[in-house]
């Protein structure tokens, strides 16, 4: 059997030299007989091009068409532009790659729960939480709610559950430890061990 390629996914797209930290993933993959795949490498021919939309959906299309070719992903899920919420075109990728029924995992630096990352990014702004009244309107699965009155909920996931979840439901798993190479290698591993069951 060929070795599986799999997505590399997350924020790192956007680090000031994304090539070097996709080259250390690329190791780590190719460690558990895996190839790594960035998303850079179905971009070729587009630097330098003005960062307008058309380059965009250009970039998008490459991703999703990458995404289809490839035996499964494995997704960055830390917190983006310092909010608690994880890149959202990430997200999207989690989405596309369940969809295709392909195996996935994720990793993450911050082992704190959602709830707490949510908690932690108001105090900050000195904005704190109320509780969530058991009864009220409006969504039941959290008990607090943030400041514009959005509820909090996704206890015990690392992100969104429909993220942490949606991983889980496929049969994969999401690993956190604050050294990301760690949590990148429980993700690598769990996901070779899908594909060799």
């Amino acid at each position: 059997m060929s070795a599986p390629r799999i997505y590399l996914a997350g924020p790192m797209v956007f680090y000031p030299d994304p090539e070097a930290v996709f080259a250390q993933m690329k190791a780590i993959c190719l460690s558990f007989g895996m190839e790594g795949v960035s998303p850079l490498e179905n971009q070729i021919g587009l630097e330098g091009l003005a960062p307008d939309r058309a380059l965009l959906e250009r970039i998008v299309r490459a991703d999703m068409g990458l995404m289809d070719t490839l035996d499964g992903g494995l997704f960055c899920l830390d917190g983006f532009r310092r909010s608690p919420e994880m890149d959202a075109g990430t997200a999207f990728e989690v989405g596309h790659m369940r969809a295709l029924r392909k195996p996935i995992a994720g990793w993450t630096r911050d082992p704190r729960h959602y709830t707490a990352k949510v908690a932690d990014h108001f105090k900050v702004s000195s904005l704190p939480l109320t509780a969530a009244s058991r009864g009220a309107t409006g969504g039941t699965s959290g008990t607090t709610r943030e400041p514009d009155g959005m509820l909090v909920h996704s206890e015990g996931c690392l992100q969104n559950a429909m993220i942490d979840l949606g991983i889980a439901t496929s049969g994969g798993l999401v690993f956190s430890d604050p050294d990301w190479e760690i949590a990148f290698s429980d993700a690598a591993g769990h996901l070779v061990r899908r594909f060799r069951a």
